[in-house]
C-alpha cells in the first residue's frame, strides 16, 4: 500500500492590506509573501521539499499573484489576535478559502494549458491528485467551518476530488461527516445538485453519509422532501443557491442506496412514508415529464444502465424497497400483474387498490403508516397525487383506529364529495361507507347530510346508490336530531328514484323515505301525498324486493297522512280499493294523477303497463269530457291501442266504448277495427276455420 505522504502542517494567515484607488502602482507590492514556517518545524520542511507531491502542493500555493484581493492573504507566524482577520472569522476558514481559491485558479491554468496543447485531463491535474489531495485534507483535519457559506463550495470540492480518483481517503470520509452532522441540509441539496445523476463519486459520499446513524436519517428526511416535490423541490442553500433539485435525482439516490449489503435502519422506520412518494414517483412518471426532467432522465440512464421508462424505474425502486422486509407480498403482485397494471394508466386506480389490499394483507403496522401518512397528504390543498392516495386509503381504512383519525377521514371526505371526477366522488363515498361500521361516526358524518343530498341528482347510478346507503345509515339512528329542512330536502330528491332503472336505488330510496318520514314536519305532507301514486305503482314491480320496499313504504305513507280508509286497504293489500278510494277521494288531484300515470303506459314491464292502463280507465270513468285530463285520456288510450300486449291493446278498445268515445279518433272505431284486422290478416293469411272469429274475440278481453 502507498504510504501516505507526511502531514501538512496547519498554516497562518495575515490579511493583505487593501490599496486605496488613489494608490500609485509603484506602492502595490510586486509578489504575495511566500509561505513561512514556524522555526520549530524547520526540519519537517525540509522533509516535506524532498517529497514530489508537497512539492507541487508547495508551489500551487505560491502562485496565487491572480488570486481576487479578498483571499490574497499573506502567512505570518505572529499569533492570531494580531492577523487583523474579519471579525467572525477564524483562522482555519480563511486558510481553507484560500486553499480552495488556489486550487480552482491551478484548475483554471490547467484547464487552458490542456486546451492549448491538446492533451491532459483534470484527473492528471496535480491540484486533484491522489497525494496533493491527501495534502489538502490533512489540513481539513480538525478544522471547523465558521462560515455556512462555505458548506456547499467543499461538498462540490469533495466531489470532485473523488471523481479524480478511483479511491477516497479516511480522511475525506470522516470530514463529510461532520458536515453532513452539522449542516445535513446544505450537504444533501448541494450533493443533488452538483451531481443529480448519482455518478460514482456521488454514490460515495451518499453511502457515506448513510453509513452513520447521525447523518443517515436527516439526509433519509431530506430526500423525502425532494421526493414528495414532483417534479423538482425548491429551496435556497446557505451560499445563496436556489437551482431547484428534481425528484427524479432523489429516486435514483434512493435506489443506490438500497443497493448497499446493510441497508440504514432509517431506511425501515420511514419505510411507509418512501412507499408513499416512490408509489407517486410511479404515477407521475407515467405521464407526460417536463423536458428538464427528460435531460436528466437520459443521463442517468447512460450513467447507470437503467430502464428506457422513468415510471419502470421508479417502480423498480419500490420492488426494491418493499424485499426488505415483504418479499412475499412483491411476489404476490408478480403473479396476479399487478406491477404491469400499475405502469398504464387506464389500469392504475385498480393496481393502486391490488397493492393496497396484497399490503394489508402482510402488514397491519405498514398499512396502518402508510394510511395515517396519507391521511395527512390528502389534508394539503388539492395535491395532484389525491386519486391514488384515496384509491389506497380506502382499501386500508380498516387498518386504521377510527376513534383517534375518523374526524380526518370525514374532512377529506367532504372535501371530495363535490369534486369534479366522478372517482374521487366514488372514493369519498366509499370512505363513508367504512366509517358506518362504527356508531360513533354517525355524530360527525351528520355535517355531511346537505352535501349527500345533493349527490341523489347525479347521474352516476354508483354515486346514488352509496349516497343512499350513507344517508340509510344516518337516518337510522335516532338518536340525531333532523331538521325540516333537511327532511324536505331529501324527500324532494327521493320521489324521483322511485323510476330510477336501478333496482337497487329504487329499493334504497324507498325505505330511505319511509325513515325520513319520522322527521317531516307538516310542510312535509305534500311530498307524503305525491308519494302515494308512485309507491302504487311500484308494488305490482315484477322485482319482489322492490315491490315489498313500496307496500312498507306506501303503507308508512298512509299513517303519517292519518287516511285510516287507505291504510285499512294497504294492510289488507287491497291495491286496486286503494286506488279507487284514493281517486274518489282526491277528486282534486285526479287529473294530476292521470299526468303521473301517463309515463307509466311506457314501462318496459308489460305488467306494470297493464296496472297503468287500468288505473287511467278508472281514473277516466270520474272525469267528463270538459275537464282537461279528458284530452290526456285519449291519447294515451290511443297509444294503449298501439302496445305489443294483446291484453293491453284489448282494453284501451274496452276503454274506448266505455268512456263513449269510440269516434272520437283522428278515424272512426270501425275504421280502425278493419284495419287491424287487415293488418293481422296480412302477417296470417290463412286462419283455420274460425280463426277470424277467435282473433276478434281476443281484441275484446
Amino acid at each position: 500500500m502507498e504510504q501516505r505522504p507526511p502531514r501538512v502542517p496547519k498554516l497562518a494567515w495575515v490579511e493583505e492590506e487593501e490599496e486605496g484607488p488613489g494608490a500609485a502602482p509603484e506602492e502595490q507590492p510586486a509578489e504575495v509573501e511566500q509561505f513561512q514556517l514556524p522555526q520549530e518545524d524547520a526540519a519537517l520542511d525540509r522533509t516535506q521539499e524532498q517529497d514530489g507531491a508537497h512539492g507541487r502542493f508547495r508551489r500551487a500555493a505560491q502562485v496565487p499573484a491572480a488570486i481576487p484581493s479578498w483571499a490574497g492573504l499573506a502567512v505570518a507566524a505572529q499569533p492570531s489576535t494580531a492577523l487583523g482577520a474579519p471579525h467572525g472569522t477564524s483562522l482555519s476558514s480563511l486558510s481553507f478559502v484560500l486553499l480552495l481559491v488556489t486550487c480552482k485558479f491551478i484548475e483554471c491554468v490547467w484547464q487552458e494549458e490542456t486546451s492549448i496543447m491538446g492533451t491532459g485531463s483534470m484527473e492528471n491535474c496535480d491540484v486533484y491528485s491522489t497525494d496533493t489531495s491527501a495534502a489538502m485534507l490533512d489540513l481539513l483535519e480538525g478544522e471547523s467551518v465558521s462560515s455556512l457559506e462555505q458548506v456547499p463550495a467543499m461538498v462540490r470540492d469533495i466531489h470532485q476530488w473523488l471523481m479524480a480518483n478511483d479511491s477516497g481517503e479516511q480522511s475525506l470520509d470522516r470530514t463529510l461527516l461532520e458536515l453532513a452532522e452539522a449542516h445535513p441540509a446544505d450537504v444533501g441539496i448541494t450533493l443533488l445538485r452538483v451531481a443529480p445523476s448519482c455518478d460514482r463519486a456521488a454514490t460515495t459520499m451518499w453511502k457515506t453519509i448513510m453509513s452513520s446513524p447521525m447523518t443517515a436519517e436527516p439526509a433519509l428526511l431530506l430526500l423525502l422532501d425532494v421526493l414528495g416535490s414532483w417534479p423538482e423541490h425548491s429551496t435556497r442553500t446557505s451560499d445563496g443557491d436556489n437551482t431547484d433539485v428534481f425528484a427524479l435525482a432523489a429516486t435514483v439516490v434512493m435506489w443506490k442506496i438500497l443497493q448497499v449489503p446493510c441497508v440504514p435502519q432509517a431506511v425501515t422506520v420511514y419505510l411507509p412514508r418512501l412507499f408513499v412518494h416512490l408509489l407517486f414517483q410511479v404515477f407521475f412518471s407515467t405521464g407526460e415529464m417536463p423536458e428538464e426532467v427528460d435531460d436528466l432522465w437520459r443521463v442517468c440512464r447512460k450513467e447507470h444502465g437503467l430502464p428506457t421508462n422513468p415510471s419502470r424505474f421508479a417502480l423498480q425502486t419500490l420492488r426494491a424497497l418493499l424485499c426488505l422486509e415483504y418479499e412475499d407480498m412483491v411476489t404476490a403482485m408478480d403473479r396476479k400483474r399487478g406491477w404491469d397494471a400499475l405502469l398504464c394508466a387506464d389500469t392504475q386506480h385498480d393496481a393502486v387498490a391490488l397493492l393496497a389490499r396484497e399490503v394489508s394483507c402482510v402488514s397491519i403496522p405498514l398499512c396502518s403508516g402508510i394510511a395515517l401518512h396519507l391521511l395527512g397528504l390528502l389534508s394539503a390543498e388539492e395535491p395532484r397525487w389525491d386519486l391514488p392516495a384515496l384509491a389506497f386509503l380506502v382499501e386500508v381504512l380498516e387498518c386504521l383506529d377510527l376513534r383517534e383519525c375518523g374526524g380526518s377521514v370525514v374532512e377529506i371526505s367532504s372535501k371530495y364529495l363535490q369534486s369534479e371526477r366522478r372517482q374521487m366522488r366514488r372514493l369519498a363515498l366509499r370512505a363513508l361507507l367504512v366509517l358506518r361500521d362504527d356508531p360513533s361516526m354517525a355524530e360527525r358524518t351528520w355535517s355531511l347530510t346537505e352535501s349527500l343530498v345533493k349527490l341523489l341528482w347525479d347521474t352516476d347510478g354508483e354515486i346514488v346508490g352509496m349516497t343512499l346507503v350513507v344517508l340509510g345509515f344516518l337516518f337510522l339512528d335516532k338518536d340525531i336530531l333532523v331538521s325540516s329542512p333537511i327532511a324536505l330536502q331529501l324527500a324532494e330528491a327521493l320521489l324521483p328514484l322511485f323510476e330510477n332503472d336501478d333496482n337497487q336505488v329504487q329499493r334504497l330510496s324507498m325505505i330511505l323515505f319511509r325513515e325520513m318520514m319520522d322527521f317531516l314536519a307538516e310542510e312535509g305532507e305534500k311530498h307524503v301525498q305525491w308519494s302515494l301514486l308512485p309507491l302504487f305503482f311500484r308494488c305490482h314491480d315484477e322485482n319482489r324486493h322492490v315491490a315489498w320496499a313500496s307496500w312498507a313504504t306506501l303503507l308508512r305513507a298512509t299513517e303519517f297522512l292519518k287516511r285510516r280508509d287507505l291504510t285499512k286497504r294497504v294492510e289488507k293489500q287491497k291495491l286496486w280499493m286503494f286506488a279507487k278510494c284514493l281517486l274518489a277521494v282526491d277528486r282534486s288531484r285526479v287529473i294530476e294523477y292521470v299526468r303521473r300515470a301517463l309515463p307509466y303506459l311506457y314501462s318496459p314491464q308489460e305488467f306494470l303497463r297493464r296496472v297503468a292502463a287500468r288505473f287511467i280507465v278508472i281514473a277516466g270513468q270520474s272525469l267528463t269530457r270538459q275537464q282537461g285530463a279528458f284530452g290526456l285520456i285519449c291519447q294515451a288510450l290511443e297509444h294503449m291501442r298501439r302496445d305489443v300486449s294483446p291484453a293491453i291493446r284489448s282494453l284501451a278498445l274496452q276503454t274506448l266504448f266505455a268512456l263513449g268515445i269510440a269516434d272520437t279518433g283522428p278515424y272512426p272505431l270501425v275504421q280502425r277495427l278493419q284495419d287491424q284486422l287487415r293488418r293481422a290478416g296480412e302477417t296470417r293469411p290463412r286462419l283455420p276455420g274460425l280463426g277470424c272469429l277467435r282473433f276478434w274475440s281476443s281484441v275484446w278481453r
